[in-house]
Protein backbone atom coordinates (compact mmCIF):
# COMPACT_ATOMS: atom_id res chain seq x y z
CA UNK A 1 0.00 0.00 0.00
CA UNK A 2 1.28 3.48 -0.86
CA UNK A 3 2.22 5.69 2.07
CA UNK A 4 2.28 2.85 4.59
CA UNK A 5 4.94 1.32 6.80
CA UNK A 6 4.82 -2.35 7.69
CA UNK A 7 5.43 -3.08 11.39
CA UNK A 8 4.47 -6.76 11.42
CA UNK A 9 2.87 -9.11 8.95
CA UNK A 10 -0.35 -8.91 10.98
CA UNK A 11 -1.02 -5.20 10.39
CA UNK A 12 0.07 -2.06 8.60
CA UNK A 13 -0.09 1.59 9.65
CA UNK A 14 -1.67 4.03 7.23
CA UNK A 15 -3.85 7.13 6.93
CA UNK A 16 -7.58 6.49 6.48
CA UNK A 17 -10.18 9.22 6.08
CA UNK A 18 -12.44 9.26 9.12
CA UNK A 19 -15.47 9.20 6.81
CA UNK A 20 -14.38 5.78 5.52
CA UNK A 21 -14.23 4.23 8.99
CA UNK A 22 -17.13 2.17 10.34
CA UNK A 23 -17.68 1.34 14.02
CA UNK A 24 -19.24 -1.94 15.16
CA UNK A 25 -20.62 -0.29 18.28
CA UNK A 26 -23.99 -2.03 18.04
CA UNK A 27 -22.36 -5.27 19.19
CA UNK A 28 -19.21 -5.67 21.32
CA UNK A 29 -17.92 -2.10 20.80
CA UNK A 30 -18.41 0.49 23.53
CA UNK A 31 -21.17 3.03 23.17
CA UNK A 32 -19.76 6.37 22.03
CA UNK A 33 -19.64 8.64 25.07
CA UNK A 34 -20.11 12.23 23.91
CA UNK A 35 -19.21 13.61 27.32
CA UNK A 36 -15.95 11.65 27.34
CA UNK A 37 -15.18 12.88 23.83
CA UNK A 38 -15.53 16.48 25.04
CA UNK A 39 -13.41 15.85 28.15
CA UNK A 40 -10.59 14.18 26.21
CA UNK A 41 -10.73 16.81 23.46
CA UNK A 42 -9.93 19.56 25.97
CA UNK A 43 -6.42 18.16 26.48
CA UNK A 44 -6.04 16.03 23.35
CA UNK A 45 -2.50 15.50 22.10
CA UNK A 46 -2.06 13.40 18.94
CA UNK A 47 1.50 12.60 20.01
CA UNK A 48 0.32 10.47 22.93
CA UNK A 49 -2.87 9.07 21.40
CA UNK A 50 -2.77 5.42 20.33
CA UNK A 51 -3.59 4.63 16.71
CA UNK A 52 -7.13 3.27 16.33
CA UNK A 53 -7.24 -0.45 15.45
CA UNK A 54 -9.08 -1.11 12.20
CA UNK A 55 -10.06 -4.33 10.45
CA UNK A 56 -10.08 -4.34 6.62
CA UNK A 57 -12.98 -6.74 6.08
CA UNK A 58 -15.55 -7.22 3.33
CA UNK A 59 -14.34 -4.13 1.46
CA UNK A 60 -14.81 -1.82 4.46
CA UNK A 61 -12.70 -0.49 7.35
CA UNK A 62 -14.19 -1.48 10.72
CA UNK A 63 -12.90 0.25 13.87
CA UNK A 64 -12.72 -2.20 16.77
CA UNK A 65 -10.73 0.01 19.13
CA UNK A 66 -10.22 3.80 19.17
CA UNK A 67 -13.57 5.24 18.14
CA UNK A 68 -13.23 8.10 20.66
CA UNK A 69 -9.87 9.10 19.12
CA UNK A 70 -11.46 9.20 15.67
CA UNK A 71 -14.37 11.31 16.91
CA UNK A 72 -12.00 13.76 18.59
CA UNK A 73 -9.81 14.17 15.50
CA UNK A 74 -12.87 14.73 13.31
CA UNK A 75 -14.30 17.21 15.80
CA UNK A 76 -11.03 19.12 16.23
CA UNK A 77 -10.47 19.37 12.46
CA UNK A 78 -14.11 20.16 11.72
CA UNK A 79 -14.20 17.60 8.91
CA UNK A 80 -15.19 13.96 8.51
CA UNK A 81 -12.66 13.67 5.69
CA UNK A 82 -9.69 14.17 8.03
CA UNK A 83 -7.09 11.41 7.58
CA UNK A 84 -6.48 9.35 10.71
CA UNK A 85 -3.31 7.33 11.30
CA UNK A 86 -4.65 3.78 11.91
CA UNK A 87 -3.38 0.25 12.50
CA UNK A 88 -4.93 -1.79 9.69
CA UNK A 89 -5.46 -5.53 10.23
CA UNK A 90 -6.10 -7.62 7.12
CA UNK A 91 -8.12 -10.83 6.91
CA UNK A 92 -9.53 -10.71 10.44
CA UNK A 93 -12.86 -12.37 10.98
CA UNK A 94 -15.53 -10.59 13.01
CA UNK A 95 -15.04 -12.93 16.00
CA UNK A 96 -11.29 -12.31 15.91
CA UNK A 97 -11.90 -8.56 16.13
CA UNK A 98 -14.10 -9.05 19.17
CA UNK A 99 -11.48 -11.33 20.75
CA UNK A 100 -8.70 -8.75 20.27
CA UNK A 101 -10.95 -6.03 21.69
CA UNK A 102 -11.73 -8.16 24.77
CA UNK A 103 -8.11 -9.18 25.42
CA UNK A 104 -6.22 -6.01 24.50
CA UNK A 105 -5.81 -4.84 28.13
CA UNK A 106 -4.95 -8.25 29.56
CA UNK A 107 -1.20 -7.62 29.62
CA UNK A 108 -1.34 -3.82 30.10
CA UNK A 109 -0.81 -2.46 33.59
CA UNK A 110 -2.33 0.96 34.16
CA UNK A 111 0.00 3.60 35.57
CA UNK A 112 -0.47 4.31 39.26
CA UNK A 113 -1.21 7.84 40.46
CA UNK A 114 2.36 8.01 41.80
CA UNK A 115 3.88 6.92 38.46
CA UNK A 116 1.80 9.45 36.56
CA UNK A 117 2.73 12.19 39.05
CA UNK A 118 6.45 11.45 38.77
CA UNK A 119 6.22 11.52 34.98
CA UNK A 120 4.67 15.01 35.22
CA UNK A 121 7.53 16.03 37.52
CA UNK A 122 10.09 14.84 34.97
CA UNK A 123 8.21 16.84 32.33
CA UNK A 124 8.45 19.97 34.54
CA UNK A 125 4.66 20.37 34.57
CA UNK A 126 3.92 23.39 36.80
CA UNK A 127 1.01 21.95 38.81
CA UNK A 128 2.85 18.85 39.94
CA UNK A 129 6.03 20.84 40.59
CA UNK A 130 4.09 23.22 42.83
CA UNK A 131 2.43 20.37 44.74
CA UNK A 132 5.80 18.70 45.26
CA UNK A 133 7.31 21.97 46.49
CA UNK A 134 4.51 22.45 49.05
CA UNK A 135 4.91 18.87 50.29
CA UNK A 136 8.67 19.20 50.61
CA UNK A 137 8.38 22.52 52.45
CA UNK A 138 7.07 20.54 55.46
CA UNK A 139 9.88 17.98 55.34
CA UNK A 140 7.59 15.47 53.64
CA UNK A 141 7.89 13.47 50.44
CA UNK A 142 5.50 12.03 47.87
CA UNK A 143 5.90 8.25 47.98
CA UNK A 144 4.52 5.23 46.13
CA UNK A 145 3.56 3.48 49.41
CA UNK A 146 2.88 4.58 52.98
CA UNK A 147 6.07 5.63 54.74
CA UNK A 148 7.22 7.82 57.62
CA UNK A 149 6.79 11.44 56.54
CA UNK A 150 5.60 10.21 53.16
CA UNK A 151 2.34 10.95 51.34
CA UNK A 152 1.08 8.24 48.99
CA UNK A 153 -2.37 9.82 48.53
CA UNK A 154 -1.21 11.52 45.33
CA UNK A 155 -4.66 11.78 43.74
CA UNK A 156 -5.98 13.52 46.85
CA UNK A 157 -3.17 16.09 46.77
CA UNK A 158 -4.05 16.89 43.16
CA UNK A 159 -7.78 16.97 43.92
CA UNK A 160 -7.32 19.46 46.75
CA UNK A 161 -5.06 21.62 44.59
CA UNK A 162 -7.48 21.55 41.65
CA UNK A 163 -10.64 22.09 43.68
CA UNK A 164 -9.51 24.52 46.37
CA UNK A 165 -6.16 25.93 45.28
CA UNK A 166 -2.56 26.20 46.42
CA UNK A 167 -3.20 28.03 49.70
CA UNK A 168 -5.70 25.44 50.94
CA UNK A 169 -3.35 22.56 50.11
CA UNK A 170 -0.53 24.35 51.93
CA UNK A 171 -2.58 24.92 55.09
CA UNK A 172 -4.00 21.39 54.97
CA UNK A 173 -0.53 19.88 54.99
CA UNK A 174 0.64 22.30 57.69
CA UNK A 175 -2.23 21.26 59.99
CA UNK A 176 -1.82 17.54 59.32
CA UNK A 177 1.93 17.67 59.94
CA UNK A 178 1.66 19.75 63.13
CA UNK A 179 -1.29 17.88 64.62
CA UNK A 180 -0.04 14.30 64.49
CA UNK A 181 3.68 14.76 63.72
CA UNK A 182 3.78 11.98 61.16
CA UNK A 183 1.60 9.48 63.02
CA UNK A 184 0.63 6.49 60.87
CA UNK A 185 -2.23 7.32 58.43
CA UNK A 186 -2.10 11.04 59.30
CA UNK A 187 -1.52 11.78 55.60
CA UNK A 188 -4.17 9.44 54.23
CA UNK A 189 -6.48 10.79 51.57
CA UNK A 190 -9.52 10.99 53.83
CA UNK A 191 -7.63 12.82 56.57
CA UNK A 192 -6.22 15.34 54.10
CA UNK A 193 -9.50 15.91 52.31
CA UNK A 194 -11.30 16.17 55.65
CA UNK A 195 -8.91 18.90 56.78
CA UNK A 196 -9.19 20.68 53.42
CA UNK A 197 -12.97 20.81 53.78
CA UNK A 198 -12.57 22.38 57.24
CA UNK A 199 -10.08 24.95 55.93
CA UNK A 200 -12.43 25.97 53.11
CA UNK A 201 -15.61 25.97 55.21
CA UNK A 202 -14.30 27.90 58.23
CA UNK A 203 -11.36 29.88 56.86
CA UNK A 204 -9.53 31.98 59.44
CA UNK A 205 -12.07 31.15 62.17
CA UNK A 206 -10.20 27.85 62.53
CA UNK A 207 -7.27 28.55 64.83
CA UNK A 208 -4.24 26.46 63.92
CA UNK A 209 -3.05 26.26 67.53
CA UNK A 210 -6.44 25.07 68.79
CA UNK A 211 -6.69 22.52 65.97
CA UNK A 212 -3.23 21.15 66.78
CA UNK A 213 -3.83 20.94 70.53
CA UNK A 214 -7.43 19.70 70.58
CA UNK A 215 -7.57 17.42 67.55
CA UNK A 216 -4.06 16.20 68.26
CA UNK A 217 -5.17 14.94 71.69
CA UNK A 218 -6.71 11.92 69.96
CA UNK A 219 -5.00 9.45 67.66
CA UNK A 220 -5.60 9.20 63.93
CA UNK A 221 -7.14 5.77 64.59
CA UNK A 222 -9.71 7.39 66.88
CA UNK A 223 -10.55 9.97 64.20
CA UNK A 224 -11.00 7.19 61.63
CA UNK A 225 -13.31 5.22 63.93
CA UNK A 226 -15.42 8.29 64.73
CA UNK A 227 -15.59 9.32 61.07
CA UNK A 228 -16.85 5.93 59.93
CA UNK A 229 -19.59 6.03 62.56
CA UNK A 230 -20.82 9.41 61.34
CA UNK A 231 -20.94 9.32 57.53
CA UNK A 232 -18.97 8.02 54.53
CA UNK A 233 -16.28 10.02 52.79
CA UNK A 234 -14.21 13.00 53.80
CA UNK A 235 -17.15 14.80 55.38
CA UNK A 236 -17.27 12.21 58.15
CA UNK A 237 -13.61 12.94 58.88
CA UNK A 238 -14.28 16.67 58.91
CA UNK A 239 -17.10 16.18 61.42
CA UNK A 240 -14.98 13.96 63.67
CA UNK A 241 -12.20 16.55 63.73
CA UNK A 242 -14.55 19.49 64.41
CA UNK A 243 -16.09 17.59 67.34
CA UNK A 244 -12.62 17.17 68.88
CA UNK A 245 -11.76 20.80 68.08
CA UNK A 246 -14.85 21.96 70.03
CA UNK A 247 -14.20 19.96 73.19
CA UNK A 248 -13.41 22.33 76.10
CA UNK A 249 -12.82 25.10 73.59
CA UNK A 250 -13.67 28.80 73.79
CA UNK A 251 -13.60 28.90 69.99
CA UNK A 252 -16.34 26.43 69.10
CA UNK A 253 -17.29 25.94 65.46
CA UNK A 254 -20.77 25.06 64.21
CA UNK A 255 -21.04 21.77 62.34
CA UNK A 256 -23.70 23.40 60.15
CA UNK A 257 -20.99 25.45 58.48
CA UNK A 258 -19.63 22.26 56.90
CA UNK A 259 -22.84 21.74 54.96
CA UNK A 260 -22.95 24.91 52.90
CA UNK A 261 -20.93 27.02 50.54
CA UNK A 262 -17.78 26.28 48.65
CA UNK A 263 -16.61 23.33 50.74
CA UNK A 264 -19.71 21.31 49.84
CA UNK A 265 -19.79 22.11 46.12
CA UNK A 266 -20.02 19.03 43.91
CA UNK A 267 -20.16 15.43 45.05
CA UNK A 268 -18.72 14.17 48.30
CA UNK A 269 -14.99 13.42 48.21
CA UNK A 270 -13.51 10.06 49.05
CA UNK A 271 -9.81 10.26 49.70
CA UNK A 272 -7.35 7.43 49.23
CA UNK A 273 -6.80 5.21 52.25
Amino acid sequence: MNGTKTLEKSYEVMFISSSDLSVTRDTYQRELNSRRVREIAENFDERVANEPKVSARDGRFYVFDGQHTIEIIASESGSRDTPVWCMIYDDLKYKEEAHIFADQQKHVKALSSFETFKAHIEADDPKQKMIEAIVQSYGLAITSTKAKNGISAVSTLERIYDKYGQAVLDRTLRLAAATWEGENNSFSGNILMGIARIVVAYGDTVRDDVFKDHVGRVSVKAIIRAAKERRPGALGYSEAMIIEYNKKSKFRLSLKTLYGGKAMSGEDDFGEE
